[in-house]
């Protein structure tokens, strides 16, 4: 391990290097339409590293100029039932929590705008959405003509989109400067002390304890746990109100609000830094072990007949075949969104097929990229007539 550049969460200076992958696909979610494009993608390094005084992990050989998150970006998760539920269970909690009713709510990277449309509606609340990749023509809710979206990156240009609840999902990871990107948010606040701030974002508590290499790829360059979240918004000049788990414990739930002096307020949920530094260490010492158990297992399991499929076409998949490099090894990758069918997986060459492709290609075995989906799947499978082993990571 070796100490390297600033944190970018806290600026501490120097970072513990502790996991590398090289040459991985700087995107996985961005669709390529051909096999050799998919196989000639352009590639980066992770380098993560650990900071010691705030705990927060980043890719120190991130570099952000490769980034291309335009309408080819595809990370639509509302084709899951599963996820729907969720999404709309947590809604209703925020509707509920902060009187979010008739409303103004600024969603940063909202992506395809299925969270801000859903919302809107349920709380009858106007909408403004901020992402590159979003598709406007796929917003079909009864909610459309109370929102705005705005196919760019944020930054303090949009600072006067500012509304009641200001919402970012999934966006923060991709983020490699957050203590800017959240200081721009708390900055757009301004003295709106009443404007609750909600961020939703990956745990790497989960990631490191449980040895989740699948979940490390270029896209996401910053990782958080509860304390380095915490940490961050604090120094930014929010008050955290909350900090919770969802989703299988797989996301960090955060809500705010703004102050004017530094809240001195910790939330019981936030860890403290020996116990992150010895889950780093762990997770060093032992991914080694995880990746190899895996890459035997999937090669086992072509050897001994059809080879096993992936369902699940996204990043956690993309992360999975690369690191391993047993992409040859896979007979097929399944995935329910339609905007990818047809599509090749960036850095792997695989074309993504359509549930129904199982039927004639007759699994025997079924790796699920995600544990929290075992249950519809296993639904969808039974539902084809088709007797396969089904496996999460």
């Amino acid at each position: 391990m070796t100490l390297k550049q600033k944190c970018p969460n806290c600026g501490a200076s120097g970072m513990t290097s502790f996991y590398k992958i090289d040459k991985v696909p700087v995107h996985s979610c961005l669709m390529v339409s051909s096999e050799k494009e998919a196989r000639d993608f352009p590639t980066g390094n992770i380098d993560l590293g650990f900071c010691g005084s705030c705990g927060f992990v980043s890719n120190m050989a991130f570099d952000p100029t490769v980034q291309d998150y335009s309408p080819l970006y595809e990370d639509q998760q509302c084709f899951s039932p599963t996820f729907n539920a969720f999404a709309r269970r947590l809604a209703g909690d925020l509707i509920r929590k902060y009187d979010l009713k008739n409303k103004d709510v600024v969603e940063i990277g909202c992506g395809k705008g299925d969270f801000l449309a859903l919302i809107c509606e349920m709380g009858n609340n106007r909408g403004v959405g901020i992402d590159p990749s979003c598709v406007w023509e796929r917003i079909s809710s009864p909610a459309r003509d109370r929102i705005t979206i705005v196919n760019d990156y944020y930054s303090e240009r949009y600072s006067h989109y500012s509304g009641d609840m200001v919402i970012c999902r999934h966006t923060l990871e991709h983020i490699y400067d957050t203590k800017q990107f959240v200081q721009t948010v708390r900055n757009a606040v301004g003295d709106r002390a009443e404007t609750i701030v909600f961020f939703e974002i990956p745990d790497v508590t989960i990631v490191l304890e449980n040895l989740v290499f699948w979940d490390v790829y270029y896209e996401h360059c910053s990782y958080f746990s509860p304390g380095s979240l915490a940490y961050l918004f604090r120094s930014c000049g929010f008050e955290v109100l909350d900090l919770y788990l969802d989703y299988d414990d797989q996301y960090l739930l955060i809500d705010a609000k703004p102050v004017t002096s530094t809240s001195e307020k910790r939330h019981p949920l936030e860890e403290n830094l020996e116990d992150a530094a010895e889950r780093v260490k762990r997770f060093s010492s032992a991914v080694e072990g995880q990746r190899e158990r895996w890459t035997a297992l999937v090669k086992n399991l072509s050897h001994s007949g059809t080879p096993p499929v992936i369902w699940g076409s996204g990043s956690k998949c993309v992360a999975f075949l690369t690191t391993l490099g047993v992409a040859d090894d896979i007979g097929c990758v399944i995935d329910i969104n339609p905007n990818r069918h047809g599509k090749f997986i960036a850095g792997v060459g695989k074309q993504i097929m359509a549930p129904g492709y199982l039927k004639s290609y007759e699994p025997k075995s079924i790796i699920v990229m995600n544990p929290v989906y075992r249950d519809e799947i296993s639904e969808m499978v039974r539902s084809m007539d088709i007797s396969a082993e089904i496996m999460t990571v």
